[in-house]
């Protein structure tokens, strides 16, 4: 099947991207759209350093229900590295297209269609505007996305940063088993698209399993309440079911030897929706992944607060070539 590769680029935020008061857009960037998998609408940016040379290009792989605008913080700081950063939104979430007439579904129909987009978007933004070598932070879903895709990546991404990897699901008040048994059933049976849980797109600060940084949280909350067609709400039984096989797929040891890709993992200890116990399995069986483990950190750990997130930025600048040092992942692969 053909890719209809497609790309339209805008300089303006006004075309493209929407900051707001409190989250201004880095500067020095192009935002626009490119075709993905069956000629699905994704939105990108693709964000400039000023320091020269370029250290490289960092592929920024977003969670779900997530957006660029809500990276423009972390953005700025991987540019202050000397990386470039480019990014885009999931398909069926942020600035993308979405996926079912009701555009509050989140919906996948493959799971494997995440990773022809990260593929196109590497083929046709990336490798021809980037700087070598090219990196991949990746957060949650994200970080999904690039464990399955990484076999096949060796020869375009240099190393890896996977923050909470979504390798196993918690928090939700029904065991996972449970879960996965019903989004089964239902992807079976016709009813994939049916919605499972609450929107928590608005939840409130107070217990929330994400950040303890109130500014942060608050932060996003003004972008979503400004803008709340970049949102999503309960993820879709197909979601769920894709999303479940996946995590199986990545999780096997047959497919972590598959990966040569020198990988950090960032662990964020008391994370609410990826338990820690499952990242540091997870690592166990990754010849090729060393874990740091965060202490005290919750699920998002670029949204959490200055004492979490800077041992999260540090870990990235000292573990990507081009930077001081970098981590030596010799003993932990042998």
């Amino acid at each position: 099947m053909s890719l209809g590769f497609m790309s339209e680029a805008a300089d303006s935020t006004d075309d493209i991207l929407h900051p707001t008061p409190n989250n201004p857009a880095p500067d020095n960037y192009t935002a626009g759209y490119f075709t993905g998998h069956r000629g699905t609408k994704l939105r990108y940016g693709l964000f400039r350093s000023h320091v020269s040379p370029a250290a490289g290009t960092v592929v920024l792989m977003q969670g779900r229900n997530e957006f660029i605008e809500k990276y423009f913080e972390t953005i700025r700081d991987l540019n202050a590295q000397g990386l470039w950063v480019a990014t885009f939104d999931l398909r069926g979430q942020g600035g993308s297209e979405r996926l079912t007439k009701n555009p509050r579904k989140g919906h996948v129909r493959r799971f494997s269609d995440y990773e022809r987009d990260l593929e196109i978007f590497l083929e046709h933004i990336v490798l021809p505007d980037g700087r070598l070598p090219f990196f991949l932070v990746g957060h949650s879903t994200g970080a999904l996305i690039a464990l399955s895709a990484a076999p096949r990546l060796s020869n375009r991404i240099h190393r890896m940063a996977l923050n909470a990897p979504y390798v196993a699901l918690s928090g939700q008040g029904v065991p996972e088993g449970v879960i996965r048994a019903v989004s089964g059933l239902a992807s079976w049976t016709g009813f994939g698209r049916m919605q499972l849980g609450k929107d928590m797109s608005r939840r409130p600060f107070e217990g929330n399993p994400l950040t303890s940084d109130p500014a942060r949280f608050r932060r996003n909350a003004e972008i979503i309440a400004a803008h709340p067609e970049l949102t999503i709400g309960a993820p879709t039984a197909r979601w769920l079911h894709e999303t479940f096989k996946a995590m199986s797929r990545v999780s096997n040891q047959t497919h972590l030897t598959r990966i040569t890709i020198p990988t950090l993992i960032l662990a964020p200890v008391l994370d609410g929706i990826v338990p820690y116990r499952a990242q540091e399995e997870l690592s166990r069986n990754f010849r090729a992944g060393q874990l740091v483990t965060i202490n005290g950190a919750r699920h998002e750990l670029f949204q959490d607060r200055d004492i979490y997130r800077a041992q999260g930025l540090a870990a990235v600048e000292a573990f990507m070539p081009g930077q001081d040092g970098g981590f030596d992942l010799s003993e932990t692969a042998a």
